[in-house]
């Protein structure tokens, strides 16, 4: 798999990862996280509550101070809590809170965040054809899932080369977060962006990624291919309660069928 802690940059890595230790002041949440993500390939990250999963992906953006190791996007070494350094070096955080204006109209979120030379908000409007008729609208007047399509397309008309979406399905139905996943998986083959996706939807987030981690208490737990972590629902369960192997391939094939009512676990941050 792509997301691995050997692997060593090449021009088809766009975002590394070593030894990441990541917090506040003088905590530390996140430790020792190492990561090789190539282009054009989505890091299902799951967790439960207080994994450390937002806390990681603040830090890849350069709005937290890493505590120790090294961030490289497209083979460069990122200035330590700099977001401005990220975002020139395509690093783009699509934040759980959306941070959109809602004063100004869909329209305006998208020309204010838009770069020259990437993409346009007709693209993004083939992308979200429902936001269309809303390009007028204030945001603050749009639905909690029309804002989140927006908070992504603002995302994607940057034009990033690291893509970090936290907790895109907060607040909407499963069926609106349906929709939305896939667009994930087409920008990711269409332009070739690394995504790095948190998401309380497991088994939804990782029928369109590639790879999977999970993180408990700062610590990565299990990682693998996704198609593998969703076929061993019971090695990801014990995962999630902080125990397990290292890997799906190191554990006795488990039983799909031995899946609770609610399929694959789903954490939120």
């Amino acid at each position: 798999m792509s997301a691995r802690v050997d692997d060593v940059s090449t021009p088809s890595v766009a975002l590394e990862c070593r030894d990441l230790a990541a917090g506040f002041r003088s905590t530390t949440v996140v430790r020792g996280f190492s990561v090789s993500l190539q282009r054009g390939r989505i890091l299902a990250l799951l967790g439960p509550n207080g994994a450390g999963k937002t806390t990681l992906l603040a830090t890849l953006a350069g709005l937290l101070a890493r505590k120790a190791g090294s961030v490289l996007v497209d083979g460069t070494v990122m200035p330590n809590g700099k977001p401005a350094a990220a975002n020139r070096a395509g690093v783009v955080l699509v934040p759980d809170n959306r941070a959109l204006f809602t004063a100004l109209t869909t329209r305006e979120n998208l020309q204010v965040a838009r770069k020259a030379g990437h993409q346009t908000v007709d693209d993004m409007m083939d992308l979200f054809p429902m936001l269309r008729a809303r390009l007028g609208t204030a945001v603050g007047a749009l639905s909690g899932g029309e804002q989140q399509m927006l908070a992504v397309a603002r995302g994607i008309i940057q034009g990033p080369r690291v893509l970090l979406i936290d907790e895109m399905s907060t607040g909407l139905a499963p069926k609106i977060v349906e929709g939305l996943l896939p667009i994930v998986r087409r920008i990711a083959d269409e332009t070739g962006a690394a995504v790095i996706l948190v998401d309380q939807y497991v088994e939804l987030a990782l029928s369109i990624a590639d790879d999977a981690m999970v993180m408990v208490h700062g610590d990565v737990r299990l990682r693998g291919e996704a198609s593998e972590v969703a076929a061993a629902p019971s090695v990801l369960e014990a995962a999630y309660m902080g125990a397990g192997p290292e890997s799906p391939n190191d554990a006795a094939d488990g039983d799909p069928s031995g899946r609770n009512e609610a399929g694959l676990p789903r954490s939120s941050q």
